[in-house]
């Protein structure tokens, strides 16, 4: 699939579309299809940015262009663009493709700013959590939320924000905590209660913040600036829950001992192979992942982020895991907004605060698309056709079989975006499609609820039929994308396949065209290092006897190496070509002025005290099919392709308008 999206993206250089409905001259047709001058010269502008008085450079790429497009007639000739898969993929890439098209961009953008601004803050605040499910009835929310209510009246007569969470917070964890979330920053909060944090001055109480945990009662108690990211490495010598008390202070006595021998001088890394219980860590001397506010636990990250200076580290340090020495190993700021960009949109794209770029376009089509909701006079009131549907929808709509011929009567137009009108009975079918079940609730506000979901997918359905119509560039993008699925699956059925496949073919080639592919000289060499200038002559008799005698080269090394394991060392072998090693270079050189005989064995330089085995000399050879299977292949297909192209040009009428073409030279 990637090897397609990769022929997708090359082939775009190809890829036309008419922009101009204006009289156009014709450049060329192909099989009767006009090529007009608008039509080519965009594409031409697109991949010749800086366009010279080159006529060769033109003619050339008028060549490319109509290989293209021949290819494209092919392939919409052998109607491939009606299979099933082919429809199917494509319609898998426009899936993805019509994504950013069917939310407001300027609300995304604008969001994205707003969430980079700040991150260049950290904010901490305490709250009061009243737990409350997310679909829960509209009396339960009523009481949750006069509750929290309540609580708030409390806190702003003067109790204690402290003592009143410990007492009444759903969250478990305020009965430690008294509610306090530390410091945190954008996206480390869910959205609503992140916005209030945000919006609001140290000391506001919040009115109460429904989230999907529940209402909030939410104090902001502090904002500063940001403290960027920072790399640590630790020593950690562990303290489980279950550890008792002697095993507990043996631990505090243990990593007083590192902190002692780090005070005299030891090194970091290794006192921490030698004592740290980090498993994930001690392996690569304690260093973890950068991180920023609200990834560690608060006692480690507090004591990390007060380290003023690189190297530096901290005194012994308590968490609910144990006992840490921390050291600073790196600090940086908040990155440039154009290199977080990317990574904020993305956390965007997974956040409940992406729903409003799709709410706003909606709003902006309402208004574009001319919707409206038809309504019917009832005693001098004009009511909404929708009404009728209280009477007709029973609770079954909560169980997911609701009966749609109780509104077999319900024949009244409903809505109308643009031409389209859309029935009472439109939208009995989908409520009547709806099968998940929910909490039984108020009918007639999951009716409205109902009805809104269906108009914006009414009107988004629409939008992303339009597209095309609307933007040129997705109209463009779209015919990329047709135009590079059926390119790469003939291309594959013509060429890339049929040259993997067909041996006999290939075999043909290569004898046709083996001189194309020669070894230049090689050597089978092997180099050694040797210590000085004294052991490598001491090294190359050892060798040139050892030779003459048949001395295995293991006992040759074991000779040198008797006194000193470090007298010479293997250091690479293989069969070389020039240009892969200097001093392999060196003795090719040699060998082409007659200065070292071909038959010579063995090759000192004092310079570099290297030692050089040749084991052969190899001349100028031709190669092997199975030796360079890779480039003959491709010249195998490049061939394929050049005859599949001259079969195509006299398959298909080209006509090339010469008069115009020269106005373009």
């Amino acid at each position: 699939m990637k090897i397609k999206l990769f022929f997708v993206a090359i082939i775009q250089i190809f890829i036309t579309f008419q922009l101009f409905a204006q009289k156009d001259e014709v450049l060329m047709s192909i099989n009767d299809k006009p090529v007009t001058v608008s039509e080519f010269m965009r594409i031409y502008k697109k991949n010749n940015p800086t366009i010279g008085d080159s006529t060769k450079t033109l003619q050339e790429y008028i060549d490319l262009f109509v290989n293209f497009k021949l290819k494209v007639c092919e392939a919409e000739n052998l109607k491939m663009d009606t299979a099933q898969s082919f429809i199917q993929e494509l319609s898998g890439y426009r899936k993805q493709l019509v994504k950013p098209y069917l939310i407001d961009q300027g609300t995304v953008d604008s969001l994205i700013l707003v969430a980079y601004e700040r991150m260049k803050f950290e904010v901490s605040a305490s709250h009061i959590l009243i737990k409350l499910a997310e679909d829960a009835l509209p009396k339960d929310t009523l009481t949750a939320y006069n509750k929290a209510l309540k609580i708030r009246g409390m806190i702003l007569k003067g109790e204690d924000f402290e003592k009143v969470a410990k007492e009444t917070s759903d969250d478990p964890s305020a009965r430690n905590n008294g509610g306090s979330l530390g410091y945190f920053t954008a996206f480390q909060m869910v959205y609503p209660f992140e916005d209030f944090c945000f919006n609001h001055n140290i000391g506001d109480v919040s009115m109460p913040v429904r989230t999907q945990f529940g209402y909030h009662i939410i104090k902001l108690t502090d904002k500063r600036p940001s403290q960027g990211q920072i790399r640590v490495a630790h020593i950690m010598i562990m303290t489980p829950k279950e550890m008792n008390a002697d095993d507990v202070k043996k631990a505090e006595t243990k990593i007083k001992e590192v902190y002692q021998k780090l005070k005299d001088g030891g090194d970091f890394k290794k006192l921490t192979e030698e004592y740290s219980e980090d498993k994930g860590s001690s392996g690569n001397g304690g260093e973890l992942p950068w991180f920023g506010t609200g990834r560690m636990i608060p006692d480690f990250e507090s004591a990390a982020f007060k380290i003023k200076d690189i190297d530096e580290f901290t005194e012994p340090i308590k968490t609910s895991f144990g006992w840490h020495i921390i050291k600073l190993l790196e600090r940086k700021g908040l990155e440039p907004f154009d290199k977080l960009k990317g990574d904020i949109k993305s956390k965007l794209s997974r956040d409940v605060r992406n729903d409003a770029g799709k709410v706003s376009l909606i709003q902006k089509l309402k208004k574009e698309y001319h919707y409206t909701v038809f309504t019917t006079k009832v005693k001098k009131t004009e009511v909404s056709n929708l009404d009728d549907f209280y009477a007709v929808v029973d609770t079954n709509i909560f169980h997911g079989n609701w009966d749609i011929n109780k509104a077999q009567s319900l024949k009244k137009p409903l809505f109308k975006i643009l031409d389209s009108t859309y029935s009472q009975q439109k939208f009995a079918i989908y409520l009547a499609s709806i099968k998940s079940k929910t909490k039984v609730g108020d009918v007639k506000m999951y009716v409205n609820e109902l009805f809104n979901k269906f108009v914006d997918d009414k009107i988004l359905e629409l939008e992303e039929i339009r597209l095309e119509l609307k933007y040129p560039e997705f109209r463009n993008l779209m015919t990329e994308y047709h135009d590079g699925i059926l390119l790469f699956d003939l291309t594959d059925k013509m060429v890339w396949t049929k040259a993997v496949k067909d041996t006999i073919g290939l075999e043909n080639f290569y004898q046709k065209n083996k001189t194309n592919y020669m070894w230049d000289e090689r050597l089978d060499a092997v180099i050694y290092q040797v210590k000085n200038e004294k052991i490598l002559k001491d090294a190359e008799k050892n060798f040139i006897d050892g030779q003459k005698r048949n001395i295995a080269l293991k006992d040759i090394f074991a000779k040198i190496n008797k006194k000193d394991t470090a007298n010479i060392k293997f250091v690479e072998g293989k069969v070389y070509v020039k240009g892969d090693n200097p001093e392999i270079d060196k003795i090719f050189n040699g060998i082409g002025k007659n200065e070292i005989k071909k038959d010579q064995k063995i090759i000192t330089n004092p310079a570099s005290n290297k030692l050089v085995l040749i084991n052969e000399y190899k001349a100028p050879e031709l190669k092997s099919l199975s030796d360079a299977k890779g480039i003959i292949t491709a010249d195998y297909q490049n061939y394929l392709e050049a005859e599949w192209v001259k079969e195509l040009r006299k398959k298909y009428k080209v006509n090339i308008n010469s008069d115009v073409l020269s106005k373009l030279k």
